[in-house]
């Protein structure tokens, strides 16, 4: 346990600046302790001990402000920083060296018994206050940008953003190993790209229409604008 508590907070240097000693991250740091409390009501969990579990996970929210179910399954080197607001559900898979900032939701949108919550696999950032759906898959490395709605898989390696959720494609040399609130250098959005052709080609034709509004007047035609 102490073992694994270290190995927790030491990942949390390599992602969080703002870290300056262990005791500081030990004891200051709500995704620390929701992740401890969490261990715990995960372990009654799995003794049936439903109604202690629930408890313990609710009184961890109450200290915390983050709410994970004790079914939930959570790997190593897990990360929530800042904390509140976070919504983990039942059903939800998180892998390895997983990120998630504040006002995040792994959530389920059925009713039906089974898998409802997204899985996330290993290295995957999640942004502040983004909802992901569904019993999706965040494929290893993908990144969901703050505020985002994601309601289908994203592949692995991909950066999804907005709402609903359009994946944006990057350069593998312009992507760090981790980015804080999964944002890059280099996103390349296709509506943000269609939108800036669509006015480089207004911007275009109102050149061409002056240019040729100019030879007209040289050659004694006066083209008027229609009221």
């Amino acid at each position: 346990m102490f073992r694994q508590l270290r190995e927790d907070i030491a990942s949390i240097f390599a992602r969080d600046p703002a870290a300056r000693s262990f005791w500081e991250v030990l004891t200051c740091y709500p995704g620390v302790h929701a992740l401890l409390v969490h261990r715990l009501s995960h372990r009654l969990w799995s003794w049936r001990l439903f109604w202690l579990a629930r408890m313990t996970a609710h009184i961890g929210r109450a200290i915390t402000g983050i709410e994970i179910h004790p079914a939930a399954s959570i790997g190593r080197r897990f990360f929530i920083d800042h904390g509140m607001g976070v919504v983990i559900g039942a059903t939800t898979v998180i892998g390895d060296d997983v990120t998630l900032y504040h006002g995040v939701t792994l959530g389920g949108v059925s009713w039906q018994q089974g898998k409802r919550h997204p899985t996330l696999e290993d290295k995957v950032v999640v942004g502040a206050g983004a909802k992901v759906l569904g019993p999706i898959t965040i494929g290893k490395g993908a990144r969901i940008g703050s505020n985002s709605v994601v309601t289908k898989d994203v592949p692995s390696g991909v950066t999804a953003l907005g709402i609903p959720a359009r994946l944006l494609e990057e350069t593998d040399a312009a992507r760090p190993d981790f980015s804080a609130y999964a944002v890059s250098s280099d996103q390349n959005d296709p509506l943000m790209i269609t939108l800036h052709t669509l006015l480089d080609h207004a911007a275009e034709t109102d050149r061409r229409l002056e240019t040729l509004q100019k030879r007209l007047q040289e050659q004694g035609i006066q083209a008027e604008d229609e009221e």
